[in-house]
């Protein structure tokens, strides 16, 4: 990228690069980045962004290591040609691209999520590198209120974690605004993804509902979620260690009633919640939890509760899932 004076905008997106990103890199031990590209202005963003920070700066990230991935999901006609132009995008900027074509497989849940979980295979394969996303403050608050939809528990509400094993989200404090003013700025193209908008979706409809929350609640709903799911990140953190400390194996098709039974509500729910997510992934809500729960604080014999995507029944002192 040629050397000129950067945009305020421009100037917030590196210095959150230079602030969250070396730290990760040094704890990791590793010495390059790739960054998953979509096209989009968060992600086209993000890349011009770090690749500033490699070519243009004295900050932590000059000369480091830098790539671009691009999964083609083929979930829209033209798919690859879409990633084609990512690439071309990146490689303008000065970062080496490759795409990844993945396939999803839905297996009984939605394609949004399916989506995702084959995007996330896809970008962490292969050579080791801190992996960079370009989710913001935006996305964060839109993952809050989906998890307070599906009343699914403390954890749905902790969002995403701006640094977690090897993936690093920079922008998670800026504003989906600032990425796409940011574009502006270096006089970058990017995609506008069809899924974003389609009312098929429910991430798209939350999407534009959003302002209408913001003119009733106050410009500053976003970050009041956004804050929502630290707090929430930091309890459910801890429950996971509590969790950890009960000794139950939550990966078992099997549970001992005796030992639940002993623990508190609050850390029995949570091992239950993960028990259930085996089979039934973030479709587990409150009421699956607490209808199993009653197999062991209210039991008199009852049949089998049916939970997403499998069955939970009591038996010789145990509670034993199967899969439909």
């Amino acid at each position: 990228m040629g050397r000129r004076a950067l945009s305020p905008t421009c100037l917030l997106l590196v210095q959150a690069l230079e602030k969250y990103v070396p730290e990760a890199l040094e704890g990791l031990d590793v010495h390059s980045c790739r960054i998953g590209l979509s096209g989009g202005a968060d992600s086209l963003a993000l890349t011009a962004a770090a690749a500033w920070a490699r070519d243009c700066r004295e900050g932590p990230l000059a000369g480091v290591g830098l790539s671009a991935r691009i999964i083609d999901h083929g979930l829209q006609d033209r798919s690859h040609e879409i990633a084609e132009k990512a690439a071309v995008a990146s490689e303008s900027l000065g970062v080496s691209a490759d795409i990844v074509a993945v396939s999803v497989d839905r297996q009984g849940q939605g394609v949004e999520s399916a989506a995702r979980e084959a995007r996330y295979r896809g970008l962490n394969h292969g050579e080791d590198a801190l992996l960079l996303l370009g989710h913001t403050l935006d996305d964060q608050a839109e993952t809050v209120l989906l998890g307070l939809a599906r009343g699914s528990g403390t954890r749905s509400l902790a969002g995403m974690p701006r640094c977690r094993d090897r993936i690093v989200r920079p922008f998670l404090h800026l504003r989906r605004r600032d990425t796409v003013q940011a574009c502006q700025d270096w006089g970058l193209t990017w995609w506008e993804d069809p899924m974003n908008t389609d009312p098929a979706y429910t991430r798209a409809r939350l999407r534009q509902v959003m302002p209408t929350l913001e003119e009733a609640l106050g410009p500053g709903v976003v970050r009041g979620l956004g804050k929502t799911a630290d707090l929430s990140r930091r309890d459910a953190d801890y429950l996971d260690e509590q969790t950890e400390k009960a000794g139950i194996d939550v990966e078992s098709k099997e549970m001992p009633v005796a030992v639940l039974q002993e623990l508190h509500p609050a850390l029995r729910h949570r091992i239950i919640l993960l028990w259930l997510r085996q089979i039934g992934d973030d479709a587990v809500t409150k009421d699956h939890v607490e209808a199993v729960d009653s197999l062991i604080t209210q039991w008199h014999g009852q049949k089998s509760i049916c939970v997403p995507s499998g069955r939970v029944v009591r038996q010789s002192g145990e509670l034993i899932m199967s899969s439909e």
